[in-house]
């Protein structure tokens, strides 16, 4: 059963994902469509973009974690990272998959992946791995 607790963690982080998501969307866009770079490259930058904005928010509003030493930050920030560059990776290539085999428009399978990647992928680890000693703290 859901408490009330983790509902309001799980609210708090699609939140923050859906800000983090719409940086990095249109960081994808602007370098895609004004930079001319191709998409798997704006891909990566958006989601460098929108990895800072997701990680701050998660860790001081989402997850409130903000009285920490630095070695337990460095700690968090080491696997956030690791978790970002897992999604990144899914993202491209989720995204070029979609765009090449199904001959989808990029915005649109980038749109596809994201929830995918978003709800089962980075939600599950920031939750259970990154940010886990709030996360208990919460229950």
């Amino acid at each position: 059963m859901i408490n009330r607790s983790s509902l309001k963690i799980f609210i708090r982080a699609q939140f923050s994902a859906f800000t983090g998501g719409i940086a990095d969307y249109l960081t994808m866009i602007f370098f895609t469509e004004v930079v001319g770079f191709h998409y798997t490259l704006s891909i990566f930058i958006g989601g460098t973009i929108g990895a800072v904005v997701n990680f701050t928010i998660n860790r001081y509003w989402t997850f409130k974690v903000n009285n920490e030493d630095q070695k337990s930050i460095n700690a968090q920030l080491f696997r956030f990272c690791l978790v970002v560059c897992g999604s990144i990776c899914l993202k491209i290539s989720g995204t070029y998959s979609l765009t090449e085999l199904l001959r989808l428009d990029y915005r649109i399978s980038r749109l596809v992946v994201d929830l995918i990647v978003s709800l089962l992928f980075n939600y599950v680890l920031q939750k259970h791995w990154v940010f886990v000693a709030a996360s208990r703290k919460s229950r």
